[in-house]
């Protein structure tokens, strides 16, 4: 849709919108002239606004009031600041604060990437972990914690950990359960679970009789904890009084239906993580989403993982009028160093 626009026409609504990201209030030729950015009279800037308000970028809330941009507006706006992202490297994050543990619990390191996000861009920060059957492991180690109930503790080769516990159809013993986990840390290190079951599967067939028997209760395990956890994510988020300090913003009640049904938000985010690629952020502004409850709202997304495949997804949701030039970058920063974390070095 820029394409329609002549390049005075897009330097004017550039530097609006910019403006009002800034300022928060409609902006008038006036100001526009103030900048200098253009050899034109104000008459020529108040034409250049009068069509870009036809085109659809800008309105006037009230007569006498300067223009503020509208949807389409800030869409022109972010695809410019998109287009100039380059992906990150490792030497443009020297300097930058550390925000990921070296070494604990995924939850932990989670918990402290959202609430980095919450801090730096002052509005709400969330991440969605991936599922415990894409991670890839170090080592492995199942635990009988009830009655068909099997605790899965996976360890990455930067000794980060994750657990789950899952429901199995079959009765295992802890020794049972401990020759599973010595076959699979033998023969399948540096793998995840979906890898694990899908060999075995095809494997099973041409096997001995002497491990016919292990090799279908590894398989009915794995089964069952890769049913369960392949397309379940939890969902870290921190800086929900960042949103109720900017109420003006938003309507209450749209801000409570977001905080009660966040988890249907990160079925809406899940969605998201499908439609970009792994080193590429995605700003969606207001009406974009299609959810009604977050009409009001942006939300700038990008996902982390290995080289060739997408395991979550971070971003912030906030106001429409936020800082997107700052918060693209942190936002691709954030996925960036959660990348680095969960990558395996071996």
């Amino acid at each position: 849709m820029g394409d329609l626009l002549k390049e005075k026409e897009k330097i004017v609504l550039n530097y609006l919108v910019e403006s009002y990201l800034h300022l928060g209030k409609p902006i008038s030729s006036g100001h526009i002239v103030s900048l200098g950015v253009l050899d034109a009279s104000p008459a020529t800037i108040r034409n250049i606004m009068a069509k870009l308000e036809r085109m659809g970028y800008l309105y006037q809330p009230h007569i006498s009031a300067g223009r503020i941009p509208t949807d389409k507006g800030l869409r022109f706006y972010v695809n410019g600041l998109l287009e100039k992202c380059r992906p990150v490297k490792e030497s443009s994050l020297s300097g930058s604060p550390e925000i990921l543990p070296s070494e604990g619990n995924l939850d932990s390191l989670f918990f402290q990437a959202s609430r980095f996000l919450a801090e730096n861009s002052r509005n709400l920060g969330f991440v969605l972990s991936p599922p415990l059957s894409k991670i890839i492991f170090h080592h492995l180690r199942f635990l009988l914690v009830g009655e068909n109930r099997v605790l899965i503790i996976l360890t990455t080769s930067n000794n980060l950990v994750f657990t789950e516990i899952i429901q199995t159809n079959e009765k295992f013993s802890q020794p049972e359960l401990d020759r599973a986990a010595f076959y699979i840390n033998q023969n399948f290190r540096f793998r995840n679970l979906l890898f694990v079951r899908d060999y075995l599967l095809i494997e099973l067939p041409r096997v001995s009789w002497n491990y016919e028997d292990l090799l279908r209760k590894i398989i009915d395990l794995l089964k069952a904890s890769t049913s369960q956890t392949e397309k379940k994510s939890r969902i870290y988020i921190q800086g929900a009084a960042n949103l109720l300090e900017k109420s003006q913003f938003f309507s209450l009640e749209k801000l409570r239906s977001l905080f009660q049904d966040f988890e249907e938000k990160a079925r809406l985010v899940r969605f998201l993580s499908e439609l970009i690629s792994l080193d590429r952020v995605k700003v969606l502004i207001g009406s974009e989403a299609e959810l009604p409850d977050i009409a009001d709202c942006s939300l700038v997304v990008s996902n982390y993982g290995y080289e060739n495949q997408v395991l979550g997804t971070v971003g912030i949701i906030g106001p429409k009028r936020i800082p997107y030039g700052e918060i693209i970058p942190l936002v691709e920063r954030v996925a960036y160093r959660l990348s680095q974390a969960l990558r395996q070095y071996h």
